[in-house]
């Protein structure tokens, strides 16, 4: 356990690695490998779709008798995800992609076909040189024409973009609202004759009626209304005056009586309240020459009501104690 992290390890002095066994191992043997799906792939046995990236656990060993450029060439056994196919493809250094070999189809491969077509149509064109010079100067004069061409397509889009930089926008605007303008004089236009037709057939169809009737109603109306308006300006704007204060006379009378029944009310029931105190038989005397000297003197009429008397009533009292 202590050498776990070691780098440097022990050797004896008396060490000989050619005492060390070899072990001899198949040139093709498989190794267990985890890694994604290289390609859009479908089983060809259940039609499944692998997308690539799915991970999966293959199988790795090294194809024999195969190589490109010193470079091995590897193939890789996985198994479908549904149906458990055994699906295979290896590497393909030479352009630099894998290659789908048993079990699925690789979908998808439309650009690489393109890419292919056009690799082989240079090598074909680099070998008709190679065999044939007149072929070679053919190949390079529409080389030329195709080149000429596209210089004047890109003179051309130049000259149209210096045009639309110089391009005024009011002047644009302006052609724009004289076109609107324009149409919507002729949109009026047809509108006027349209509706210009329209009424010319609606007279032909209307019937003329006789208007003496209408007016001799109208004026009747008319003499009405004249009449109800006089009316109404002769009478004054005092007269709703006086009858409201006609109206409202007797109403002020009620209120007053009833007020002065109150007041006699309250009194009533002051009076039964107040009670006299009981006195000696001096002080009775002295109230009863008090009360015939004053009973000759005549009462006068108070206008105070009954809080009038209340006052007075208690004057009395007063000096009677005094």
């Amino acid at each position: 356990m202590g050498e776990r992290k070691v780098l440097n390890k022990y050797y004896p002095p008396d060490f000989d690695p050619s005492k060390i066994p070899r072990l001899r191992l198949p040139r093709d043997r498989q190794y267990t490998v985890r890694l994604m799906a290289p390609f859009n792939m479908r089983c060809t046995t259940c039609g499944e779709y692998i997308y690539k990236g799915k991970k999966f656990n293959a199988r790795k060993e090294t194809v024999q008798n195969e190589e490109y450029l010193g470079i091995k060439i590897f193939r890789f056994y996985i198994k479908c995800t549904r149906c458990l196919a055994e699906i295979t493809f290896k590497t393909d250094p030479r352009n630099t992609d894998y290659e789908c070999e048993n079990g699925a189809t690789r979908n998808f491969q439309a650009q690489k076909f393109a890419e292919q077509e056009e690799e082989l149509q240079k090598q074909q064109r680099e070998e008709e040189e190679m065999n044939n010079p007149m072929k070679a100067l053919e190949n390079r004069t529409k080389d030329s024409k195709a080149e000429m061409d596209m210089l004047d397509t890109l003179e051309e889009i130049k000259d149209l973009n210096a045009r639309n930089a110089k391009v005024d926008i009011r002047e644009l605007l302006e052609t724009y609202q004289d076109d609107l303008v324009q149409e919507l004089i002729k949109r009026k236009e047809n509108e006027e004759a349209i509706i210009q037709s329209v009424f010319q057939s609606e007279v032909n169809k209307t019937r003329r009626i006789d208007d003496s009737s209408e007016d001799d109603e109208y004026a009747e109306g008319i003499t009405n209304v004249l009449d109800s308006n006089s009316k109404s300006s002769s009478k004054r704007c005092t007269d709703i005056m006086l009858q409201a204060s006609e109206t409202d006379e007797p109403s002020q009378k009620r209120r007053k009586n009833a007020n002065f029944n109150k007041s006699v009310d309250k009194m009533s029931l002051l009076s039964s309240m107040i009670k006299v105190k009981a006195k000696s038989n001096g002080s009775e005397k002295s109230s009863q020459t008090k009360t015939q000297e004053t009973s000759n003197i005549p009462t006068p009429v108070s206008s105070q009501g009954g809080l009038g008397l209340i006052s007075n009533y208690s004057g009395t009292s007063s000096e009677d104690d005094s």
